[in-house]
């Protein structure tokens, strides 16, 4: 069926929630409407009541009322919701999903979203789309639409930006994407915009050679995207150029992916080759931040919102240890590179990082903390070098065949398997 689930608390959003379901009616499309609130009661008869959604949360409606922490509670019909929502999904009854609310039903909303895969319709009404969405959003295409007012009745504001809200999820369902793949191997790349020279070479080439090359910007959701998508598509190859991500997880940065990162290829058995870009670097806020945070070190202004910190040189070597800790587990091919000419765009001749102490720390560090020493690729090369590049896509291209990367490896290749 072509139904929008409608996921709200009916006992405070339900006028909201009729006008919503008169915009779809218009569109020609029929709504679901999923009622998760905890107190009161809808005044209106609902698809999924609130007594239903608390049962999948495994408590009754009365424990949930009774639980004295909204926190809790909604902890539980969150649950309930997700697994009727996707009950749904799997009978084939739903073909998107839209919520509103404040912060709670912010909450609520999203996680529900959450659960469903990249290209579900999803959209959120929220008083909360103005701020750090990230917790909300986490790694899904969920759009989030601002009420710029609170959704607390209807008015010219909110009858304009509800009816948005419908047409853009019945656009959505009545367009669904194309599948444009045909078949192509998948890639999957990891860069920031101070790798991107390399990348984009990298990419150019695999989608000349027919692949199918997806690249996760690794600003904290980006990389934790990839790893949660390693698990859920047919990857034949990954090219893990930025760790950065680990980076700032260990050191407090702002772009963390957290404690998973770079693990989930390796552990799959997925072909990988990792790269230590953008290592060289802590990302934070702005400057006076920065040197708060981390005095005595070479900042970056990227923008006024954003500050590169040099990575101090045990910290180089630190890092290069947890490299080689994830190496260790691997279930798979893989290999590493290390352009010691450089991390990042950040840390060349001419950029304002630069330490050229660093890269030789992190390659002493890792090779000690390999349990084959054989493994790490030291090449002569920044990490935007075409000749770095072209290192990459040979790799990539011996590691798809299975073959041993050069004569020195041929009886002890880190591309078989173990």
């Amino acid at each position: 069926m072509d139904n929008v689930l409608l996921v709200a608390t009916m006992d405070t959003k339900s006028r909201e929630v009729l006008y919503l379901k008169a915009c779809f009616k218009k569109a020609g499309i029929p709504v679901l409407v999923l009622d998760a609130g905890i107190k009161g009661e809808s005044p209106v008869p609902v698809s999924i009541n609130r007594e239903k959604v608390a049962r999948a949360g495994g408590k009754t409606l009365i424990e949930v009322q009774g639980m004295g922490h909204e926190g809790k509670a909604l902890e539980v019909m969150i649950n309930g919701a997700i697994r009727c929502a996707q009950d749904l999904y799997r009978q084939g009854d739903i073909r998107g999903v839209i919520s509103l609310g404040g912060s709670m039903g912010t909450t609520l909303g999203t996680a529900v979203m959450r659960s469903f895969p990249v290209g579900f319709p999803k959209v959120m009404i929220s008083t909360m789309a103005s701020r750090d969405t990230r917790d909300f959003v986490g790694t899904k295409d969920i759009l989030m639409l601002h009420s710029v007012c609170d959704i607390s009745g209807l008015n010219r504001i909110t009858n304009k930006v509800l009816h948005n809200g419908a047409m853009a999820m019945a656009g959505m369902m009545q367009y669904p994407p194309e599948s444009i793949s045909l078949g192509k191997p998948l890639i999957f790349i990891s860069t920031l915009g101070t790798t991107e020279a390399c990348v984009q070479k990298v990419r150019g080439h695999l989608e000349k050679d027919g692949k199918e090359v997806v690249v996760f910007h690794t600003v904290g959701a980006g990389g934790k995207a990839m790893e949660e998508m390693v698990h859920e598509e047919d990857v034949r190859a990954v090219l893990d150029l930025s760790l950065h991500e680990i980076t700032d997880h260990i050191f407090g940065g702002d772009y963390d992916a957290g404690p998973g990162r770079g693990s989930a290829a390796l552990q799959k058995g997925i072909p990988t080759i990792l790269v230590p870009g953008n290592m060289d670097f802590i990302v934070t806020g702005p400057q006076n931040i920065a040197k708060q945070r981390f005095p005595n070190r070479p900042y970056h202004s990227h923008n006024a919102a954003i500050t590169a910190v040099r990575t101090a040189r045990d910290e180089m070597e630190t890092l290069a240890k947890i490299i080689a800790s994830l190496c260790n587990e691997a279930r798979g091919p893989y290999a590493v590179f290390v352009p010691m000419g450089g991390f990042s765009a950040f840390d060349s001749r001419e950029g304002p990082l630069h330490d050229p102490m660093a890269p030789e720390l992190f390659a002493k560090a890792l090779k000690k903390g390999l349990s084959d020493t054989s493994i790490p690729r030291l090449l002569p090369y920044h990490i935007n070098d075409p000749e770095f590049a072209e290192a990459l896509i040979q790799a990539l291209e011996k590691l798809a065949r299975g073959a041993p990367q050069d004569r020195h490896d041929e009886n002890h290749s880190q591309f078989n398997r173990s």
